[in-house]
């Protein structure tokens, strides 16, 4: 890879702006200084410094996010905050994006990444990676509404979903529950229950394929995937078509 794309892609300034720093001799490769911002290198095997510092090359990025109220899936908007206005800066030289959306005021588990081919794979509706979510409902759940979601229940568009696995863990005037879901269509919890006469008050994603959310991150809060959590991800996108 040429240095100056291997930096800037780091977020160390613009090709410009390395050639000067280089030039200058900030940077170095293997402990000796490069002049040539055009050089190659090898970032898995070859040592880069800029100013003495070490810099870890990754050409991708992965972040869990617990999504908070009020912020929409988007990388830009020119009216609401966007999840990508969350990010520490280091951040906007790898140009994540959101996998997928969820709902403004929906809450939980959001992965952003500039791994294009993985998050093609998560979201291809030929792989079906569930999605399960925790919601309260404004109604009495019961298990004619699981044995309903099981078979699947037509949208108000006249869609019919794929069958969906529901777990009542409260049930009452406000019922809690869980419900895992194999596709991702627009407003899909919320229409789902609305097809069944109940109303979602609040709506959080707590898995997505094998990755859980980390519940010790406040909504707002987001760290960087472990390497098991990635192999994870990993293991959910290569999961059989059906």
């Amino acid at each position: 890879m040429r240095l100056d794309k291997l930096l800037s892609n780091m977020g160390y300034g613009s090709r410009k702006e390395i050639k000067k720093l280089c030039k200058s001799g900030a940077v170095k490769v293997d402990g000796k200084p490069i002049k040539d911002s055009s050089a190659h290198v090898e970032p898995n095997t070859q040592e880069v410094e800029i100013f003495g510092e070490i810099v870890r090359y990754r050409e991708f990025v992965y972040v869990m996010m617990n999504k908070p109220q009020g912020v929409i899936s988007a990388t830009e908007d020119m009216m609401e905050e966007t999840v990508v206005d969350l990010l520490d800066p280091e951040f906007f030289a790898f140009e994540v994006f959101p996998v997928g959306r969820l709902d403004k005021d929906t809450e939980g588990l959001l992965l952003l990444t500039n791994d294009g081919k993985l998050a093609h794979e998560l979201l291809s509706p030929r792989k079906h990676v569930p999605k399960r979510y925790f919601a309260r409902i404004e109604g009495r759940v019961t298990e004619e509404d699981g044995r309903a979601f099981r078979k699947g229940v037509t949208l108000d568009d006249g869609y019919k979903t794929l069958p969906a696995e529901l777990t009542i863990l409260v049930q009452g005037s406000i019922s809690e529950i869980e419900l895992v879901i194999y596709e991702g269509k627009y407003h899909q919890v919320k229409r789902m229950f609305e097809a069944v006469g109940k109303k979602v008050t609040y709506l959080k994603r707590i898995a997505m394929g094998k990755l859980e959310l980390d519940e010790s991150l406040e909504p707002g809060e987001y760290r960087e995937l472990a390497e098991e959590e990635l192999d994870l991800l990993r293991m959910s996108e290569k999961m059989t078509e059906k």
